[in-house]
């Protein structure tokens, strides 16, 4: 599903306007990414939770000439799937 679909659904099941629909969705995606960079976990109950995972700087490997590369600090957002959407996902409703 994509943004533009939910915009649509969100239109067509809460009788909104494309304008409205449209500034709700923006709304929801833009305190998420408020909420990511200030460091803060996203939870919704039974769908699903995001957190930011935290990785020192190490040294790696370039894969085409093997040279050795510093890797610095990086913060990098994580999906946790809830244990209904698991249920749901494992068994969908015939």
């Amino acid at each position: 599903m994509t943004k533009h679909e939910l915009t649509q659904k969100l239109q067509k099941k809460c009788h909104l306007t494309r304008q409205e629909s449209s500034e709700v969705v923006e709304i929801f995606f833009n305190e998420m990414n408020k909420a990511f960079v200030d460091g803060e976990r996203i939870e919704i109950r039974g769908l699903c939770s995001f957190y930011i995972k935290n990785y020192k700087p190490y040294t790696g490997r370039n894969p085409k000439t093997g040279e050795r590369v510093q890797i610095s600090a990086k913060k990098l957002p994580f999906f946790k799937c809830g244990k209904d959407l698991k249920e749901r996902v494992d068994y969908p409703a015939n």
